[in-house]
């Protein structure tokens, strides 16, 4: 267990200015890329990873944890005021914030929005910092036959839960570990599939593959569908009624319980890995909407259903950090881009995490804490500012954003070599994106691939290539019954709703 004195100096760590200042940038600039949709803080984080090399572990960690928790704010202002949300977990707040802006109250829409995020991002970061630690004390336990399973039902649970199809998930994490076995053996440090090119010889750098797939992919992608049209102003009703600008205590306080519960949904869902915000936050508005005593008024502007989604999705961002600091697993794309800052810095995240980084580790704690009054504060100045952020052209916000990509590898990588990897990679997420792989799938993978490869062969190592050995091992025993059991149930639960459509289609000709 981390000592306590080591804890107030982590937390010493996080109140600093120029811990405090990137804070506020990171803030700041996910709350941007947050409303012009199409960009998203992921996006904004994968091309700021390479700017974070020349910042201490602490400040640069921060500051993606900073953009990650300001893209949640920001997406929820053109979800309100233009039924576009700006990152898919803000969908479903749009199904109550823009009938709610259609009636003249954008203002009001958007700040329930921003004090119902905050609220459940802090529930599910207090969550964090209390069951991490013991939970890595837990971890430790975990042999390598164990920590091979456990991966196992990770990436189960992920197949199954991200995309539509199992198949192409489970096709897209292989090609991830195929990418991760590029450069030296892990075990024996031999060279694979480096084709002559030694600068693989370190395997695939970990910036060009994140940047190339999330962002230059992505980018391309929006570019097609701009098809040279400007973005149409916002144009809001304004009533003249202040009651409408504001969200009094009293319907802030109304909407105390499901805030709370959008936050528990939130922060359990986020713990597991690969179901995501999105279905925390349509999870919780269905459950509000069925447990409220007028359902009808959902999707026609009321102000609970806005309560409910971004409690969830934003409780999310805290948990994901659950399965990533105590067992180095990633449950989505922003949790792996933090896990490539920590290893880029040269720190392994995983049960040792809290033993040999705990001062980093709680220094993070509280730079968190930081980002949500942050949050809390910028959102109140800036939402007026950002009303002016969605009606900016596409064109120009990313043909930018690309050249902050080419700069950012280019000065990681030392050479263009990691620009060539960026843009190849750039076009096989274009593909996969295009045929329905999940990129999000491929890139945990990516990164989980040498960690999966070191318990695969410590495994068979202590097993003496019999795994029928296995059953010594309960613990195992019990992950890959529930990997199984879950793609049984997953399967025939698919199988049933599929045949129950073709039947109903059946009955309608």
């Amino acid at each position: 267990m981390v000592d306590f004195a080591t804890i107030l100096a982590g937390f010493g760590d996080a109140f600093t200015m120029t811990n405090l200042f990137f804070v506020i940038f990171g803030v700041a600039l996910g709350q941007f890329v947050g409303a012009v949709p199409g960009i998203g803080p992921v996006m904004a984080m994968a091309i700021a990873i390479p700017f974070t090399f020349s910042m201490s572990p602490l400040v640069g960690i921060s500051f993606l944890v900073g953009v990650s928790k300001g893209g949640l704010v920001g997406g929820a202002v053109p979800a309100v005021l233009i039924n576009t949300p700006g990152t898919p977990d803000a969908a479903a707040t749009a199904l109550d914030g823009y009938p709610l802006a259609k009636q003249g109250k954008p203002l009001k829409a958007t700040k329930m929005a921003l004090f119902s995020s905050v609220t459940g991002d802090t529930f599910s970061d207090i969550v964090l910092i209390t069951v991490s630690a013991p939970l890595a004390i837990l971890a430790l336990r975990m042999g390598p036959v164990e920590v091979f399973a456990l991966m196992i039902m990770a990436f189960a649970v992920l197949s199954a839960l991200i995309g539509n199809s199992v198949a192409k998930g489970l096709i897209a994490a292989g090609f991830g570990f195929l990418c991760a076995t590029v450069g030296s053996d892990p075990e024996h440090y031999t060279p694979r599939l480096i084709f002559g090119m030694f600068d693989l010889y370190d395997g695939l750098p970990l910036v060009s593959v994140a940047i190339g797939t999330l962002a230059i992919s992505e980018i391309i992608r929006r570019l097609s569908e701009v098809g040279g049209q400007m973005r149409p102003a916002v144009e809001l009703i304004d009533t003249g009624n202040p009651e409408d600008k504001r969200v009094t205590w009293a319907e802030y306080w109304g909407c105390r319980f499901i805030i709370l519960r959008g936050a528990v949904i939130g922060t359990i869902l986020g713990a597991l890995p690969g179901i995501g915000s999105t279905a925390a936050a349509f999870m919780s508005y269905a459950a509000t909407k069925t447990s409220s005593k007028d359902p009808d008024s959902f999707g026609k502007g009321n102000i609970h259903g806005i309560a409910a989604a971004e409690s969830a999705n934003s409780a999310v961002a805290g948990a994901n950090l659950i399965p990533l600091l105590t067992l180095g697993i990633p449950g989505s794309v922003a949790a792996s881009l933090i896990i490539s800052a920590f290893m880029i810095h040269g720190i392994q995240p995983g049960p040792l995490l809290f033993q040999d980084q705990g001062r980093l580790i709680y220094g993070l704690f509280g730079a968190m804490l930081m980002a949500n009054f942050t949050n809390l504060w910028l959102g109140q100045v800036g939402l007026r500012l950002w009303v002016k952020v969605i009606s900016a052209p596409e064109s120009i916000i990313f043909t930018s954003a690309i050249l902050l990509c080419f700069v950012g590898v280019a000065l990681s990588t030392s050479g263009l070599f990691g620009v060539g990897v960026m843009l190849t990679f750039a076009a096989i997420g274009y593909l996969m994106t295009s045929l329905g792989y999940s990129i999000v799938i491929f890139i945990i993978a990516f990164f989980l691939g040498p960690r999966f490869e070191i318990s695969l062969s410590q495994t068979l190592a202590l097993l003496e290539g019999d795994l029928t050995q296995i059953y010594q091992y309960p613990i195992a025993v019990a992950l890959l019954v529930f990997s199984a059991g879950f793609l049984i149930w997953f399967f025939s639960k698919k199988a049933h709703g599929e045949s129950g459509d073709q039947s109903q289609v059946s009955i309608e000709d």
